[in-house]
């Protein structure tokens, strides 16, 4: 088998692309595969990176960005609200609508990352979420993005901190703006049998998550059909239309154009380079490419539009098809997303509120614990210095994600990245000069197209903490009959309920007005 360092240096042909991804997928570690000054970075890695008091803790970086207005106010008394800040028309923007990695933290919201292009009739040309952890809906509301600008979500795996926001968005976008199906996209089967007699083959990919997912959500959608769920002249999208690698058929038995219908777009996660989504009148491709994370079906996507491409790799330990995707066959790429954990040693001391290591048995399995995650699952913050260090071109601006910050969580992960990076420094207050960051939520990433390309901004987006979602305000005239509906076809609020016990509005009781 040729040596993969030699692949990578060279190009590669299909054949050897998937050969390499056979061997990332078969668990080939970096640190074992692609050499290096052996033995001289684990002779000098440090272990002095312990946390401030978690009461003092913040993000200087974050807090000193330019800040874009997001707060959706009117212009005027009785004006309709402004539109979210527009887009350039050759800009890609990268929002962080969820940052981290779990368990649940305050200042962030578990993974999403929302992408939109260009600008047309005032509105994006398109856009795709990646990604919906627990959360990350509330970021999407306060910077006024409604339900119908998030009907395309693809997942890179069905971990519950990257998709378990999916159940909002699929239950309240009919009854706010999402009167069109919602499109999920992900791995298919992982194929990987059961340890335990009958030693089954779950069926645990995409397809199977939405059908079980649509049912267990029944009660809910019937619940809310007294609402119009769909548009007259819904425009469908076909396999051809929108490059898909399957029919875009729904799962269960609602029409193909409701707002409660939900397609599931299946991928093949054994595939490198192949795509998921190629909108020929957006310009929009989306392809995908196998991770190493935590059981085999993990995704990483590629985005590419007018010349400009990001990659987001989600949850993957050190592997070469990041790599190989990062190359974009020597042109590199512009922005380049992937993840990044704190060492087991501070996430063991940050998870136990301490500022030190402690000892007994408690702190060792606790240790022992995190350990694992990081061996199944996550990149550790020196592999992701050496992984970024074999990039070649380097990406414009590569963003840190996943990853609990702070001040002194990004300072330790500086000096492990710099030990392979020397020319990335370790100078927390010099951030803003390296072509490397760290998310957090509501970050905002402008990349636009050009000869030469312009400069890459970084940005905060400001929002109306008390803000209310985007509803629907469209006439009934473009509007279905809902399912539940009374003789003249209007929605019948009353069509499934028991109104025996029900107190009546009246002179005597209260004001059928709401107030």
């Amino acid at each position: 088998m040729r040596n993969p360092k030699d692949l990578l240096s060279r190009g590669m042909s299909r054949r050897e692309s998937l050969m390499l991804s056979g061997m990332a997928l078969g668990g080939f570690a970096v640190r074992r595969n692609l050499g290096g000054p052996s033995g001289s970075v684990a002779d000098s890695c440090e272990g002095d990176c312990y946390p401030t008091t978690l009461d003092t803790q913040k993000y200087t970086y974050y807090d000193g960005l330019t800040t874009m207005d997001y707060r959706q106010l009117p212009a005027a008394p009785g004006a309709p609200p402004n539109t979210i800040p527009p887009l350039e028309p050759n800009e890609m923007r990268i929002t962080f609508m969820g940052s981290c990695i779990p368990p649940v933290r305050r200042s962030q919201a578990m993974m999403s990352v929302f992408v939109e292009v260009g600008w047309e009739d005032g509105k994006p040309l398109d856009q795709a979420i990646f990604d919906c952890g627990s959360g990350c809906v509330a970021n999407y509301g306060a910077a006024g993005i409604g339900f119908g600008r998030m009907d395309k979500i693809f997942l890179n795996h069905l971990h519950g901190d990257h998709m378990s926001d999916l159940t909002h968005i699929y239950c309240f976008g009919p009854s706010l703006d999402r009167l069109s199906p919602l499109y999920v996209w992900g791995p298919g089967p992982s194929g990987v049998p059961s340890p335990v007699p009958p030693y089954r083959r779950y069926n645990d990919g995409t397809k199977a998550f939405c059908e079980h997912l649509r049912e267990a959500l029944r009660w809910h959608s019937e619940s809310f059909s007294f609402q119009n769920t769909s548009y007259r002249d819904y425009e469908y999208p076909t396999r051809k239309s929108w490059g898909l690698p399957v029919d875009p058929i729904p799962v269960s038995d609602d029409a193909p154009d409701d707002g409660y219908a939900m397609v599931p777009i299946q991928l093949d996660w054994r595939q490198v380079g192949g795509v998921a989504y190629h909108n020929r009148k957006t310009g929009l491709k989306i392809s995908h490419y196998p991770v190493i994370h935590c059981r085999r079906g993990s995704l990483g996507y590629k985005v590419e539009w007018e010349g400009l491409s990001m990659i987001y790799s989600s949850d993957t330990k050190p592997e070469y098809n990041t790599i190989i995707q990062a190359q974009n066959g020597g042109k590199g790429v512009d922005v380049l997303i992937h993840e990044m954990v704190v060492p087991p040693e501070i996430w063991a001391i940050e998870s136990s509120h301490l500022t030190q290591p402690a000892s007994g048995e408690v702190w060792e399995k606790t240790l022992a614990r995190l350990t694992q995650v990081q061996d199944s699952s996550h990149t550790p913050q020196g592999a992701f210095g050496y992984l970024l260090s074999q990039i070649h071109p380097r990406p414009r601006l590569t963003v840190a994600t996943h990853f609990p910050v702070s001040d002194d969580t990004i300072a330790c992960a500086l000096k492990s990245v710099n030990k392979h990076c020397p020319d990335i420094g370790t100078d927390l207050a010099q951030l803003a000069q390296y072509p490397l960051v760290w998310s957090f939520d509501l970050m905002v990433i402008r990349v636009f197209a050009g000869d030469p390309k312009p400069e890459i901004l970084r940005r905060r987006a400001d929002v109306l903490e008390f803000g209310f979602s985007p509803v629907a305000q469209i006439p009934d005239s473009e509007l279905n009959t809902p399912k539940y509906h009374d003789a003249d076809g209007n929605g019948d609020p009353y069509a499934q309920i028991d109104q025996s016990a029900a107190i009546a509005s009246g002179d005597d009781t209260y004001c059928p007005d709401g107030y």
